[in-house]
Parts: structure tokens; C-alpha cells; sequence
């Protein structure tokens, strides 16, 4: 039997242990860290000589020009051509349904004009180049490529660099056949924080991006903290979550199934359980212990559910809702019989999956919104990646002769306020 906390919020103490179970701290932070600030350095003063000995090291590449490390066009092609006609047909569907949801989320430019002649407004464009880390080896995930590359396209980018380590020369098909899918530009099989600083900024070889996306693992993710100001970045991702909120009537082996699904990512993933019934608690306990032993990830989904999973006991739906809020998951799924009325007190989430048939794999793949989601908790202030995150807006000011004389006397007297006489000049000269 696993070991898994189980809690009940009338328990002494349960605010305590709730805030300790959602406790999360990379204990190597700092040694990381101090290694990542040497590699960017290297990279940003030697280019790609840095490059090429960082990749011989950690990825058992040996090359001795960059030109050798970036895959062509073909070669790209030539995987989406290889796939299983059903993992290509998948693969397919799968951009056709993210592409269909992200051209919702695009930004229009707008204007308005005042009384007196004045125009203001917005004017939307898109980013010119844009880096995407894709994580290679045995950690390969084409659905990654597909929700990074494919909002980028639809916001307008004109040139994707893709970056994957191809560990002792392992390529992964699904991978290569996703850009080809996607339109991606250039790929290059570098990984690592050196690929990040190589994103950052620029070789001789690798162009200087102008936002980096993608998941990576714990170097990476310094890298791309550290590389923040220079480029732009999605966002510094933490461990996989879910949170199931089920009012007992689930079959109880989909919903450890599906906290299977988000702990089997790693062992540092948090799949969590509320349900009002302890009874359905214990049930979904004896599916978790029966179908454990199928699944080939099963040391890790142990070690996930026993150090951070739980299952716990609330007083019904409506306090399952605030503890939601208060956890503001990555993955929240609402396998409920009225999931929408539910949704409506739910205020911080990544992605809220709703009813009995919703499961998050779905979301992971195919159905359409994003499955790069803030995660520790960031959801209280985040967003998911979208079209929004590759575009960027200027404003619109276009002050007529008879709109300075207002506006000019506004600032004129808010500067002298300030004490900043340039100001408060330059709107005077157009004073008549």
C-alpha cells in the first residue's frame, strides 16, 4: 500500500500541513546556479568555441563547427514522413486543434480619435525571433513543440530557432516531425544552459532571439532566470501538478489514473485529491494500490504521491473550491456532475478541466489550449502561453494643434510639480 498523506480539513493543524505539502525549494539551487552563471559567461564571451566544448561535454557530440550541430530542412521533413501513418495523422490533428484555439487570442491594433483631433491607440506586433528549448534524449515531448511553436507562428513570428540536445547523437523522430509540422525555421542539436546562453545572445552561428520558450530541466531553468532582461521568457517552470476536485462519483480508478498522470512526470510532480466522501478516499487509495504495479513509470509515481501527493477529506464543494484558489494549481480537474457552475467560484488555475470525461492527458495533447501553465503557485498571477506572449504593443498618440493646448497645460503643471522643468517647457513652446 502506498503511502500517501491523507488530511481532513476539520484536522487540527490542516492549514499548517497544507502550506508544508505545497513547500517547494531546489535544496541545489545555488551550486546550479554558480555552474550556469560559468557556462552563459563562456558563451557569451567565446560563442560558439563554447558551444561546441559544452556540447561535446555534457552531450557526447563532437563537432567542430556549429554549421555541423543544425539539422536542415530535409532532415526534418524526412522525419514527418517516416512516422507511423498514425502517429503522423495524430501529430496532425493534434497542431490543427492547438493552431484552430490560438487564432482566438490574437491582438488587433485599435484608435480612437477625440473631440478636438486628438488619435489614440494601440498598435500590435509581433516578436522577430523567438527561441524554443525543447528537451531531447529520453525526455523527448513533440506536444511541446507544438504549443510552443504554434502560437508564436499564429502571432506572426517570422523566424522560430529551436534548440534540442540529441544526446550521443539520439535524435527523436516525433520531435523533428513536430517542427516540420510547425514551421519551425532552424534547428540546432544543442542543449543545456549553453543553448539558452547561445539563444540569449547569439554566436557566430546561433542568432540572438528575442524571447526564449520551453521546458528544461533545473539548468536550464536558471539559465533562462538568469538570461531575463536580455531576452524575454516564458516563465521559470517548477514540478508538474494536478489537483482533482471529485464529488464521489467518479469511477475512482480514472482518478488515480489521472493523478498517475501527473506523477509520473517526476518524482518532485504533486497530484492531489479533494473529495468529500472519505469512503470514495479509501476507494480511489485501493485503485491507486492495484494499478500502480501496471505502469512502467511506477518508481516514480510511488516516490511522487508518498513525498508531495495527498488525499484529502473536505466538508463539500464549495470549501474544495477555496482550497483550489488558495493552491492555484497547474491542472485542476472538476470531475463534478455540475463542473460549470463549480467553475464559476474557481479564480486561480492554470487550466480547469471540466466533468467526468475531461481528463488533463487531453489538455497535455490535443484538445487545444496550452499545456505551458504557471506552476508553484504562480497561477495566482500568471497565465497560460498564448499568442499574447509573442506579441508586444506600442501606444498610439497623435496630438492635434487644439488637444496640446490641453494636454499641454495638464503637464505643464504637473511637471512644475515634479520639479522638472524640461517637462514642463516642452509643453509650454506648443502653448499659444
Amino acid at each position: 500500500m502506498l503511502n500517501i498523506r491523507r488530511y481532513s480539513t476539520t484536522d487540527t493543524g490542516f492549514d499548517d500541513a497544507l502550506k508544508q505539502l505545497l513547500a517547494f525549494e531546489g535544496a541545489q539551487d545555488d551550486k546550479i546556479d554558480a555552474v550556469v552563471a560559468d557556462i552563459l559567461h563562456n558563451v557569451k564571451t567565446r560563442g560558439d568555441a563554447a558551444v561546441l566544448e559544452y556540447t561535446a561535454r555534457f552531450d557526447r557530440m563532437n563537432a567542430t563547427h556549429m554549421a555541423e550541430l543544425e539539422l536542415p530542412q530535409a532532415q526534418l521533413t524526412e522525419a514527418l514522413n517516416s512516422l507511423p501513418a498514425n502517429q503522423r495523422d495524430a501529430l496532425k490533428q493534434a497542431a490543427e486543434r492547438v493552431r484552430l484555439y490560438h487564432e482566438k487570442q490574437l491582438m488587433t491594433s485599435w484608435s480612437y480619435t477625440e473631440a478636438d483631433g486628438t488619435m489614440l491607440g494601440q498598435q500590435v506586433t509581433a516578436l522577430d525571433r523567438v527561441g524554443l528549448y525543447v528537451p531531447g534524449g529520453k525526455a523527448a515531448y513533440p506536444s511541446s513543440v507544438l504549443m510552443n511553436a504554434i502560437p508564436a507562428k499564429v502571432a506572426g513570428v517570422q523566424e522560430l530557432v529551436m534548440v534540442v540536445p540529441t544526446p550521443g547523437g539520439e535524435k527523436n523522430q516525433l520531435v523533428l516531425a513536430a517542427a516540420a509540422i510547425c514551421g519551425v525555421n532552424r534547428v540546432f542539436c544543442i542543449g543545456g544552459a549553453q543553448a539558452v546562453g547561445a539563444l540569449a545572445y547569439g554566436t557566430e552561428t546561433v542568432p540572438q532571439v528575442d524571447k526564449i520558450v520551453g521546458p528544461g530541466n533545473a539548468y536550464v531553468a536558471a539559465a533562462k532566470r538568469r538570461v531575463f532582461g536580455v531576452v524575454g521568457i516564458d516563465m521559470v517552470a517548477g514540478p508538474s501538478e494536478i489537483l482533482v476536485i471529485c464529488d464521489g462519483k467518479t469511477n475512482p480508478d480514472w482518478v488515480a489514473m489521472d493523478l498517475f498522470s501527473q506523477a509520473e512526470h517526476d518524482e518532485l510532480a504533486q497530484a492531489i485529491l479533494l473529495a468529500p466522501d472519505a469512503d470514495f478516499l479509501d476507494r480511489v487509495q485501493a485503485s491507486i494500490d492495484r494499478l500502480i504495479g501496471e505502469m512502467p513509470r511506477a518508481d516514480i509515481i510511488r516516490a511522487s504521491l508518498e513525498n508531495r501527493g495527498a488525499l484529502i477529506q473536505v466538508r463539500g464543494l464549495d470549501e474544495a473550491a477555496n482550497i483550489a484558489n488558495y493552491i492555484s494549481p497547474e491542472h485542476l480537474e472538476l470531475s463534478v456532475a455540475d463542473p460549470v457552475a463549480l467553475t464559476k467560484k474557481i479564480k486561480h488555475a492554470g487550466a480547469i478541466f471540466m466533468g467526468r470525461q475531461t481528463c488533463e492527458a487531453l489538455g497535455d495533447y490535443c484538445a487545444g489550449p496550452n499545456h505551458v501553465l504557471p506552476t508553484s503557485r504562480t497561477a495566482r498571477f500568471s497565465s497560460p502561453l498564448g499568442v499574447y506572449d509573442f506579441q508586444k504593443r506600442s501606444s498610439l498618440i497623435m496630438v492635434s494643434e487644439a488637444g496640446a493646448q490641453t494636454l499641454g497645460a495638464i503637464a505643464r503643471d504637473l511637471a512644475y510639480g515634479e520639479g522638472l522643468q524640461a517637462h514642463a517647457r516642452s509643453a509650454e513652446y506648443r502653448l499659444k
